[in-house]
């Protein structure tokens, strides 16, 4: 692992310690993450993982704070004992809210059933939570499973639509337009602002799919309005 830092704002640097997404990053990212929070202390604004990369924000300069950072991660070893949380998720996979589910399926040449089962039958550990509040990145699928992003975004998706996007996985935490290829939905309240910490993923979590049966969705509050599907 090598360690770069680049200023990206007045008061925040960017440490890339990877070029490549991959499952095996995550205990470095989360070492390194624990390594700075303790050195910057209360200097520290913010510090934002990602899949290769951590965002430091503080009130520092940046000499000052890269030369922190330079000490801190030296010898930095992964924390192979801190996996996060365990998280089961339900999901009905349906083509009516999910309605790319038949299209995957068709494009890889296997059934519905196959999809459901290569995607619930998988851990995945969260890589990071961005472009929604408790929208969490995950990954990886199975290569079957990958596809691009939509050529053209919804307006508007439902809250707790579970969707694929190249090889990330990831569920809406609340009505938003995305272009993610859904294939079910969860019940599950993905962010909450009674909840601690708000978001019930955090960078480091590992989420198993569950499939479910309408009836059971339903019984444990899931909204099962239809969406039609995207060209």
């Amino acid at each position: 692992m090598k360690v770069r830092i680049e200023v990206v704002a007045i008061d925040s640097l960017m440490v890339r310690l990877f070029d490549a997404i991959d499952e095996a990053n995550m205990p470095w990212i989360l070492a390194a993450s624990q390594r700075l929070r303790a050195a910057f202390g209360e200097r520290l604004v913010d510090l934002v993982p990602s899949y290769t990369t951590l965002m430091v924000q503080c009130d520092l300069a940046p000499a000052e704070a890269r030369r922190l950072i330079v000490h801190a991660l030296e010898g930095v070893q992964p924390d192979t004992g801190n996996s996060g949380y365990r998280h089961e998720i339900p999901v009905w996979y349906h083509a009516s809210v999910g309605p790319e589910l038949p299209v995957l399926a068709a494009r890889s040449g296997l059934s519905e059933d196959e999809v459901i089962r290569l995607h619930s039958e998988r851990e995945y550990p969260v890589f990071a939570l961005g472009f929604a509040p408790g929208f969490g990145f995950m990954g990886l699928v199975d290569e079957r499973l990958a596809s691009p992003r939509l050529s053209t975004p919804r307006k508007r998706v439902a809250a707790g639509s579970v969707g694929i996007a190249e090889r990330q996985t990831a569920a809406y935490p609340a009505v938003s337009p995305g272009g993610w290829n859904l294939i079910g939905r969860t019940p599950v309240r993905l962010f909450d602002r009674q909840r601690e910490g708000y978001s019930l993923l955090q960078p480091g979590d590992r989420v198993r799919f569950v499939a479910v049966t309408h009836a059971r969705f339903l019984a444990l509050g899931g909204d099962d309005s239809p969406l039609e599907a995207q060209a």
